[in-house]
């Protein structure tokens, strides 16, 4: 059996057991800890801190209720968030969202969602990998073009907390010029470290190259492949977790999310939400 570890703190977080994750072409060895909760867990034999001084966290935390935002105030890393500027809702108040992608590998559904947003007139942000990038070029070219916001999410799609300042930095760098070198116009701002696990090395290496840290206040578990419930369970994930301010996390790989986008959009706007760049976060 393989421990893991749920928005811990502590030299290497708390610990409970867990079996065995996989993922194609990165060690995605992720988990949803309970269906009450949105979040990774994270495998600990890839969670072993870089400096043992040094706390390790995985970002999660109870979903949205009742149209209220989730809190922190239980997980151990608030205070590292907010000293490092790091986002995961607007708190203004406003009947406002954020949609952000994760992109660690193309599954043949990234094309028809920059589709639907272009249809429906709906900014997002995609967090790209080295990975995605470098197979996937025209895509990556295409959301800028379509005035979409590309943000890093490591070149190598590692366990940051188990790597040195300065390994952080290599990574983030050759991620933001494989863009760059693609797309020499792209301005990248924002940054979502990778398996949703940081440290304070983590927030203060990405500050120093100037990009803001962007977690996320709604999700669910659209990762898995394998695991098809069709476009209305999206719709409804979603609309569960809504709240003023909220990021919201989907993943591009997922059929569902792709499915159920245009009424996601929809269904949002109905409730009297506006979708916004992160760009224009709390204007």
């Amino acid at each position: 059996m393989r421990e893991y570890v749920y928005a811990g703190r502590g030299k290497a977080g708390r610990r409970a057991c867990a079996g065995v994750l996989a993922a194609l072409f990165f060690a995605f060895a992720l988990a949803w800890v309970s269906p009450g909760k949105t979040g990774y867990a994270l495998s600990s034999e890839t969670s072993e801190a870089g400096d043992p001084g040094i706390e390790t966290f995985s970002w999660g935390f109870k979903k949205a209720k009742g149209g209220n935002p989730p809190s922190i105030d239980e997980e151990g890393f608030r205070e590292l968030v907010e000293r490092f500027g790091a986002r995961f809702y607007d708190p203004s108040g406003k009947k406002v969202v954020y949609l952000t992608f994760d992109n660690g590998y193309e599954n043949g559904y990234t094309a028809r969602i920059l589709d639907v947003l272009r249809e429906k007139g709906v900014p997002a942000a995609f967090f790209v990998t080295g990975h995605y990038v470098k197979s996937q070029p025209e895509l990556v070219r295409r959301m800028v073009r379509e005035g979409h916001i590309v943000g890093n999410h490591s070149y190598h799609h590692p366990d940051m907390s188990r790597m040195s300042a300065a390994e952080i930095r290599a990574d983030l760098e050759k991620l933001n010029a494989a863009v760059r070198e693609i797309v020499p116009e792209a301005e990248i701002r924002y940054f979502r470290p990778p398996r949703g696990i940081f440290d304070e090395k983590t927030l203060a290496t990405a500050r120093d190259l100037g990009m803001t840290t962007v977690f996320w206040s709604i999700a669910y578990k659209d990762w898995d492949t394998k695991v098809v419930h069709g476009g209305d369970y999206a719709v409804r994930q979603v609309l569960e977790q809504l709240h003023p301010g909220a990021v919201i996390l989907l993943h591009s790989v997922s059929r569902d999310n792709a499915e159920g986008l245009p009424r996601i959009i929809d269904e949002v706007r109905a409730q009297g939400y506006t979708f916004r760049s992160l760009d224009d976060w709390g204007k």
